[in-house]
């Protein structure tokens, strides 16, 4: 993905990069050197993005016992 740089040297970091790591306004980034001498963006304030998933999980309350459930699955109500 590219971006470009202002005259005053700022970039729109893409979408995709910052819903990857969580980037929301006012999340503090930073810029590092790889070994390999490129640059990579992270999160300064060491919070770990959300994943897909993460928002999905839930837990359940009562509701149905096994044997309900497995006889709705089986059409037995």
């Amino acid at each position: 993905m590219a971006t470009t740089v202002t005259a005053k040297g700022q970039v729109t970091i893409p979408k995709p990069v910052r819903d990857l790591l969580g980037i929301v306004p006012g999340s503090k980034v930073d810029f590092r050197r790889a070994a390999d001498g490129s640059i990579v963006v992270v999160r300064a304030d060491k919070k770990q993005a959300v994943s897909r998933f993460a928002k999905l999980r839930g837990q359940a309350g009562k509701g149905l016992s096994t044997d309900a459930i497995m006889a709705l699955t089986r059409g037995e109500t």
